[in-house]
């Protein structure tokens, strides 16, 4: 097998082996500049300033249209990013906008009701980041291929119970302990935070792999939205666990 056949992929849906390889096979045709960390990392950046700003928006608008429409357009756009990848640099921003409005209303929707609990889920989303870095770089946890495995089993289950739930909504019925406080309720919501975080150790990963196996530039605003795309993940459950954790007050 070949070194370049043995990258690390990511359980994020934008983000996995394939990706890198056929972006590798373009830059040859191509003869485009390569990605590097340091570029991806100011890409990131560049991104999360534009989510910052669509996100205080609607936070003071508080526009359910925008809230929901910056989901299904953010999710639309990441679609089309899997499969347009040479288009990231426009994508990636606005994605970035779109899913600033989705989280400036989740948040608003949140501090509606439990006051000081934004400043308090940031703190606790950039605390998980800094501690998955220190693990990663310090290789406390290597990120191995049966890592990697179980970490996207882990979360592909979890988007299939969230696809579940979404679906059953429409008839009523809701999957039990999964939206409701309680101890399985907290512990259901840790897990998945904790599945949220392992995500990140792969991210990481992939911003290396793509600079060591020379993934062409576009590929830079591609991480940056990978990593985008966990990050917020992980906020949104935070805020979840600690709405869950007030209401138990």
């Amino acid at each position: 097998m070949s070194r370049l056949s043995r990258m690390t992929q990511s359980s994020n849906p934008v983000m996995n082996e394939s990706v890198l390889l056929k972006s590798r096979e373009g830059l040859a045709i191509a003869d485009h500049e390569t990605m590097t960390v340091q570029g991806a990392i100011n890409k990131t950046f560049l991104l999360f300033g534009i989510l910052m700003l669509t996100a205080a928006y609607n936070f003071y608008v508080q526009s359910p249209l925008l809230t929901i429409g910056g989901a299904i357009a953010g999710l639309i756009v990441v679609f089309i990013a899997v499969f347009k990848k040479e288009k990231s640099n426009i994508l990636a921003p606005v994605y970035a906008g779109l899913e600033g409005l989705f989280v400036g209303g989740i948040s608003a929707m949140f501090a509606a009701g439990i006051s000081g609990i934004i400043i308090q889920a940031v703190s606790l989303t950039l605390m998980v980041f800094f501690m998955m870095l220190f693990l990663y770089k310090s290789r406390i946890i290597p990120v191995t291929n049966k890592l990697r495995m179980g970490i996207i089993m882990a979360t592909g289950a979890v988007f299939l119970v969230y696809m579940l739930s979404w679906i059953l909504g429409f008839f009523g019925l809701n999957i039990p302990y999964l939206h409701e406080g309680g101890t399985i309720g907290i512990i259901i919501s840790l897990v998945i935070i904790g599945i949220a975080a392992l995500n990140l150790l792969l991210d990481f990963d992939m911003f290396e792999k793509g600079e060591e196996f020379g993934a062409p530039k576009y590929m830079e605003w591609f991480a940056g939205m990978s990593l985008m795309i966990t990050l917020v993940w992980i906020y949104i459950e935070i805020l979840r666990l600690l709405a869950i954790l007030s209401s138990n007050d």
